[in-house]
């Protein structure tokens, strides 16, 4: 009874918006192709000293301060849906929203859709959804092998990188390798896009009411499609947000256990959400997938990756 409750909870807080809006475009299909010819090897990150947080943004970022880390190798790509699918081949293994979803008694996640007057939601609950039909019934993955695996659970991403001989990353290996031992504002600079270049997969225009698409993507982009970071890492800013292994909760909330994701998605824009940032970070219900979160694997040294 009580793990209904959280679910209902859960997922009524995520459904909150009251907005009178007079018209909005059903919400576009991801976008397919690839933009890299082949997924790049896992990128080792030196040993050294860098700073993590931030000062001048969310609370929850504070305070900025030196950090020590290094020593391990990194996915250069998020999981994509190709990879995931040999994971899934390989072992049976069956995800979170393939199962019944506490609240809900049936199989299913949560997936963004453009808000209407008599709907005003930009989150709902869509039975069926899953990593293979991200948006539901009548999606798929045909096209779209390049993209990033998304409505994965934080169980889902811990047990995939198992399988391929890592882990996911603590929020501190994270955002050191995001940032590249850069300081500014954004990993590429304290500007947005400069000269007027989009360097991520975000939002642009009034979120949740319209996506110019400026960017190139109105949804989730193929890996790769966007300049990488100083390491040589791409996506690790917009596109999906990316499971870590850090609890978000010190102490620990009471119901379900909430992980620390990071880097923004496409759906972060300049008036709403604008966690496009290495410092940023958001709390996730780890049992809660979504059709904006992903992850990507790290390998500790000695570690090679498998699949």
């Amino acid at each position: 009874m009580r793990r209904a409750k959280i679910g209902e909870r859960r997922w009524a807080g995520a459904l909150t918006l009251a907005l009178v809006l007079s018209a909005c475009a059903p919400p576009p299909a991801p976008e397919g192709g690839q933009c890299l010819s082949a997924a790049p090897d896992a990128v080792p990150i030196p040993r050294g000293e860098g700073r993590m947080g931030s000062d001048a943004a969310y609370p929850e970022e504070r305070p900025a301060r030196p950090v020590r880390s290094g020593g391990f190798s990194i996915d250069a790509l998020e999981v994509s849906n190709a990879a995931f699918a040999r994971f899934v081949a390989a072992t049976g293994y069956v995800t979170d929203a393939e199962r019944p979803q506490p609240g809900f008694g049936v199989p299913g996640a949560a997936v963004f859709t453009y808000p209407t007057p008599e709907n005003p939601s930009w989150w709902r609950f869509v039975e069926g959804a899953s990593w293979r039909a991200p948006e539901g019934p009548g999606s798929s993955l045909e096209g779209q092998e390049a993209l990033p695996v998304v409505q994965v659970s934080q169980r889902d991403a811990a047990a995939y990188a198992a399988w391929a001989g890592g882990r996911l990353p603590t929020e501190t290996e994270w955002e050191f390798a995001a940032r590249a031992g850069s300081t500014t504002r954004y990993v590429w600079g304290d500007a947005l896009a400069p000269e007027g270049v989009l360097q991520a997969n975000t939002w642009q225009g009034p979120f949740p009411v319209r996506n110019s698409g400026d960017d190139g993507y109105l949804s989730r982009a193929p890996g790769g499609c966007f300049p990488p970071n100083g390491f040589g890492l791409f996506d690790m800013i917009g596109n999906v947000w990316e499971w870590t292994a850090t609890p978000y909760d010190d102490p620990p909330a009471e119901g379900e256990v909430r992980f620390t994701i990071k880097g923004g998605s496409y759906l972060c824009a300049e008036n709403y959400c604008h966690r496009f940032r290495a410092s940023a970070r958001q709390a996730q219900e780890a049992g809660l997938p979504t059709n904006h979160i992903g992850f990507r694997v790290v390998y500790d040294e000695g570690q090679a990756r498998k699949g």
